[in-house]
């Protein structure tokens, strides 16, 4: 039983070595043995009608001197080049314009029946409203603080002006002893005196204005005061920030909102952002304010502009965040679908080929076997820019080429072809 394997081995490896290295010498044998090839001249004649379609021994001549030998029989189709809309494409999803998460800023109990998930909100509208509790009281009282504080403004600068017409006095007094002194008519102490007069009524004057500058502080912390209790009460009722839709039930009524706790969550759709990541090849292609469509997995299709090029790429992915804002007026497209977004890009030459024509060469490279000059099979490599439901894009080919489309998978450059033409409507 050994034996049987080896030998079956050496036979799958002979096969394989024939199939693989003599190709070329393998479909010439193949030609050789067809039953035409064998009977030679010593074929009989069809007895059918059938005979009368066999071609006559000067067409066989003829066509055996156009055949040459090897000559592979293909399919191809002659391809021109055509001017196509280059898109940028991506696959990308959906987001809201604006999702806020809205938060209470003072701690109380919910006193306002909630809003269910899925409203339609306006700004300012009220969403959750919160008990006073001891804030009014509060408001009062900075506000009588404030009142007396005012009330000491006055006080304060008749002190100053008081302190003021002294130290006049005093100077008055001491320049009168300073004459009276210079003609002998005052002694030293009475100058002595006027002098320490002038200096008291001088401290007296700072300390009046002291005094009415404490009081304007007082009128300003008292004013702080009355602020921050009336802001106190504004953050009793919070309010939708802009129009969108609820994304979840505002707080429920009788529940505690702490500092930072969270009343509802306010989502904008209209208009809706179309999110992608574009590849760091193909970010030069795309300009701020360039048309874009979409077409999401239901089967909806939009249209926008792209709003925003991110200039930093992605530091795992190398890649560049790009939005493209669209109108939602009836908010039928939602956040976070899936969709396939198309971004405008310049033109450029193309061929419209079947899928089915592309290939390989033995480098593994990406390209279409074509009818070269001579009649001969060349592999040209290609581009592929996009895929569309007629057929795939493909860039790098001259304007006019005969691309095989049947049989390229049995030639390779060189190779004498036969090509049979066949209609393509581009």
């Amino acid at each position: 039983m050994r034996i049987i394997s080896i030998i079956t081995a050496i036979l799958v490896s002979a096969l394989l070595f024939a199939v693989v290295f003599q190709r070329e010498a393998l479909l010439e044998f193949a030609r050789q043995m067809t039953p035409a090839a064998l009977l030679g001249d010593e074929a009989p004649a069809p007895a059918t009608e059938e005979a009368a379609e066999v071609p006559a021994p000067e067409a066989q001549e003829q066509e055996a001197e156009t055949t040459r030998p090897g000559t592979v029989s293909v399919i191809a189709l002659r391809s021109v080049a055509r001017e196509v809309d280059s898109a940028v494409v991506l696959r990308g999803e959906t987001t809201a314009a604006r999702q806020v998460e809205v938060r209470s800023e003072t701690t109380a109990r919910v006193m306002s029946e909630p809003l269910r998930k899925g409203s339609f909100v306006n700004e300012g509208q009220l969403l959750c409203r919160l008990e006073p509790g001891t804030r009014e009281a509060s408001l009062a009282e900075a506000e009588a603080r404030l009142a007396e504080a005012r009330a000491r403004v006055p006080e304060a600068q008749a002190r100053v002006v008081e302190a003021q017409a002294r130290l006049e006095e005093a100077r008055i007094n001491d320049n009168a002893a300073s004459s009276l002194r210079q003609d002998g008519f005052a002694s030293a102490t009475r100058v002595a005196t006027t002098k320490a007069a002038v200096s008291s009524a001088e401290a007296s004057v700072e300390s009046a204005k002291s005094g009415l500058e404490s009081a304007q502080a007082g009128i300003e912390a008292a004013e702080a005061a009355v602020a921050s209790a009336k802001k106190e009460i504004e953050r009793l009722e919070i309010m939708a920030p802009f129009e969108g839709l609820l994304e979840s039930d505002t707080a429920e009524i009788g529940s505690l909102l702490q500092a930072g706790g969270i009343c509802g969550t306010v989502i904008q759709l209209d208009p809706i952002k179309l999110v992608a990541f574009v590849p760091e090849t193909e970010v030069a292609r795309i300009e701020i304010g360039a048309r874009a469509g979409a077409r999401l997995t239901g089967g909806e299709q939009t249209q926008g502009r792209v709003t925003f090029l991110s200039r930093s790429a992605d530091e795992t992915t190398r890649t560049f965040r790009v939005e493209v804002e669209v109108p939602n007026p009836a908010l039928s497209l939602r956040a976070g679908q899936t969709a396939e977004i198309l971004i405008e890009a310049e033109g450029a030459m193309a061929h419209l080929l079947p899928q089915s024509a592309l290939t390989l060469n033995d480098q593994g490279a990406l390209g279409v076997r074509t009818v070269a000059e001579g009649e001969v099979a060349l592999f040209m490599p290609v581009t592929l820019m996009r895929d569309t439901r007629e057929g795939v894009l493909v860039s790098g080919l001259p304007d006019v080429v005969d691309i095989i489309t049947v049989g390229q998978e049995y030639v390779i450059d060189g190779v004498p072809v036969a090509a049979t033409f066949k209609e393509v409507t581009q």
